[in-house]
């Protein structure tokens, strides 16, 4: 029997005109123009009916209301539908955008007097929602947060979140403007873990070769063999202990494997700090027969770093790694 042994690494502005000083008849020349200027004060001009804007009616406000609100929902929501890590990122990005295009666009309005306070909570909810969300986007540029479900769990429990929802329930109860309203409840954070030596996928088994994996790093993780185009076998590996596969099939395999924390089955992924790599070398399986002997090859990988370790591996895109 052979047994060889693997390790690897896991503001200014200045005028142009100089105003003289206000004269007692109540007009200003300038050097550059003997035209009169009102006095300010006056009591006329444009300026001061601009000053005096009237507030939205309550059917007005309630269309700029909806106008925002429902694309913030829909583009929270949507994150939920993200598929890759790249489009997780995407979402959350929109979903910013969603919410700061609400904030610019409700901001200079005046709302009808008898719900200007709840818009101006609003607004202040948007405004901070906006920077929980560049947070959650560079949480998903970081990898501390991988899957859909992390993303909108750490927003569900988040400060930010529970403000809008509060004010937005403020502004339909002040005076039934539901344009406001968040209707989606966001996931819990989780925490879940499989058996050690879980086996996660069989595709090609049939043989005597056997892999044994030791984790020794502080995450749990999922080794994968592929073999050809076609993924061969999955085993989780819990953090700090050694899993065994049997009945290897002959033949060259490429060894991927992604660790982190609370592992889901239904995107066969970790969500929460999660790293992808693979090794450099591939493993080689093979059964020699003599005419008195089987002999068979077996291998060892250990996935945390070892001194005089002798197998490099590589960093892989999350989009690309094999599930």
């Amino acid at each position: 029997m052979i047994s060889p042994r693997l390790s690897a690494l896991a503001l200014a502005a200045s005028l142009t005109l100089t105003l003289a000083a206000c004269t007692s008849g109540g007009t200003r020349t300038s050097s550059g123009s003997g035209d009169p200027v009102p006095a300010s004060g006056s009591g006329s001009g444009k300026g001061a009916e601009s000053s005096a804007e009237a507030a939205l009616t309550p059917e007005a406000y309630q269309v700029e209301l909806d106008a925002v609100g429902v694309p913030v929902g829909d583009a929270l929501r949507d994150i939920a539908k993200a598929r890759t890590f790249k489009s997780l990122g995407q979402r959350v990005r929109r979903a910013q955008n969603a919410v700061e295009s609400a904030a610019e666009r409700l901001g200079p309005l005046r709302p009808p007097a008898e719900i200007d306070t709840e818009h101006t909570d609003y607004l202040a909810a948007l405004r901070a929602m906006n920077g929980k969300l560049d947070e959650l986007g560079q949480a998903v540029d970081d990898r501390s947060l991988c899957t859909a479900s992390s993303v909108l769990g750490r927003l569900g429990k988040s400060g930010e979140f529970g403000g809008l929802k509060e004010a937005g329930a403020d502004l339909a109860g002040g005076g039934d403007y539901k344009g406001g309203l968040i209707k989606f409840t966001p996931p819990k954070e989780r925490n879940r873990r499989l058996g050690n030596g879980t086996i996660l996928a069989s595709g090609i088994r049939g043989g005597r070769g056997t892999l044994t994996v030791k984790n020794g790093s502080s995450g749990d993780s999922v080794v994968t063999l592929v073999l050809g185009k076609k993924k061969a076998v999955s085993v989780y590996v819990r953090k700090r202990s050694t899993a065994k596969v049997t009945n290897i099939k002959d033949g060259k395999y490429r060894v991927y494997y992604t660790s982190g924390s609370d592992y889901d089955r239904a995107v066969r992924g970790f969500t929460h700090n999660c790293a992808f790599q693979k090794f450099d070398d591939s493993l080689s399986f093979k059964t020699t027969y003599t005419a008195t002997q089987i002999r068979w090859s077996n291998w060892t990988l250990t996935l945390n770093k070892v001194i005089g370790g002798n197998a490099p591996t590589s960093d892989v895109s999350p989009d690309d790694f094999p599930v």
